[in-house]
């Protein structure tokens, strides 16, 4: 694996964009682009040369990497000894980067039965807005007294820093996988999986399609034949491929004419009215409508959720994110402040757009 550390370099040029009123755009492998918050920025900051893992410890089930190390690298490391990021993030591209999956806080299919990516991060270091460079967290799971800054950069957008390394607790790989078809109406598809929770069985994704649910079930050999046996259904030959293409969104299903809007529900919630993709036991479901929609918007509201939209088919319009409750509106734009004081790092895709204010 290739291993470059560009942490000075990089503060010097937040520094130069502090001083002359800049405003940065980060990137990492550009895997992400559709996802972009900020159609315009002055300079370009790139972290794809600033990669490498820094340690791994596999038998404290820790890594830590550069951010801009490559996720398929990062993978084949941990799979030789057996381990794995148990959140799944998805790469959307060959050149996905640690640091954009943790920018954009992506999880993949086991999101719903391991934990999020905030879930797994124990500690990062980044680059504040001032050029500033610190270290928040650390490598251990209770290593936090008060606020909880690591976890927060998950989902920023790069708005709160530069990141330069990341943390994270992993897991061994489960003995067996196996992946199951059955047909169910979406209601009783919803239904099984809530079950299915309620029995803490070896369930670790789901997917639902047309009267199709997909389920993988993963744990020791025993548990996972017995779950298999009372569950029937169809026993897929190439267990892996279907999770990753769902993970990657390269099913056929997946391409549409329309934009695709992203819920997030309560795990309860009913059926959208028109039919939907859905993952993570219908907490997380895909929708397709067009970009001016507030259909999906006032649905997921309606429902105890929200409503993202996720790939926005005309290349010229940004994704649009659900807008945050005043209260904690106030809270992120003051931390935002706190860090980026001349408003250089990317904007927060859930705030109003904030003037650059010129460094003294």
């Amino acid at each position: 694996m290739n291993s470059r550390d560009l942490s000075a370099v990089l503060a010097e040029q937040v520094q130069a964009a502090a001083a002359s009123g800049s405003r940065l755009s980060l990137q990492g492998g550009n895997s992400k682009s559709f996802m972009r918050t900020n159609a315009a920025a002055d300079t370009l900051l790139s972290l794809q040369e600033h990669r490498g893992v820094v340690r791994y410890q596999p038998v404290e089930l820790v890594i830590t990497a550069r951010a801009g190390t490559p996720l398929t690298e990062l993978n084949e490391v941990l799979a030789s000894r057996g381990q794995m990021l148990p959140f799944e993030p998805p790469h959307f591209g060959p050149t996905a980067t640690l640091g954009g999956t943790v920018a954009t806080a992506q999880s993949g299919p086991g999101r719903a039965y391991y934990g999020a990516a905030r879930d797994f991060l124990l500690g990062c270091r980044f680059i504040n807005g001032r050029g500033e460079t610190l270290r928040v967290g650390g490598e251990v799971m209770k290593n936090v007294a008060g606020f909880d800054l690591a976890r927060l950069m998950c989902g920023a957008y790069g708005s709160l820093g530069v990141l330069l390394e990341l943390s994270f607790k992993v897991l061994p790989r489960p003995e067996c996988n196996r992946t199951l078809l059955l047909e169910h109406t979406e209601a009783d598809a919803l239904a099984l999986c809530q079950q299915l929770r309620r029995r803490a069985a070896p369930a670790t994704a789901s997917f639902y399609h047309q009267g199709c649910l997909y389920l993988r079930l993963s744990g020791t050999e025993a548990a996972v034949s017995a779950a298999a046996s009372t569950l029937g259904g169809q026993m897929l030959a190439a267990d892996g491929d279907i999770w990753r293409l769902v993970r990657e969104q390269q099913l056929a299903c997946f391409n549409a004419a329309q934009s695709l809007w992203r819920l997030s529900l309560p795990v309860t919630c009913a059926p959208y009215p028109e039919p939907t993709l859905w993952e993570w036991n219908g907490s997380q479901r895909w929708l397709f409508a067009p970009s001016d929609s507030s259909g999906p918007e006032r649905w997921a509201r309606e429902h105890g959720g929200s409503a993202t939209l996720f790939r926005n088919r005309s290349e010229r319009d940004l994704p649009r994110f659900p807008a945050l409750e005043p209260k904690l509106a106030d809270l992120h734009q003051r931390i935002k402040r706190a860090l980026d004081p001349f408003g250089v790092l990317p904007p927060c895709p859930y705030l109003p757009a904030e003037p650059v204010v010129h460094a003294d």
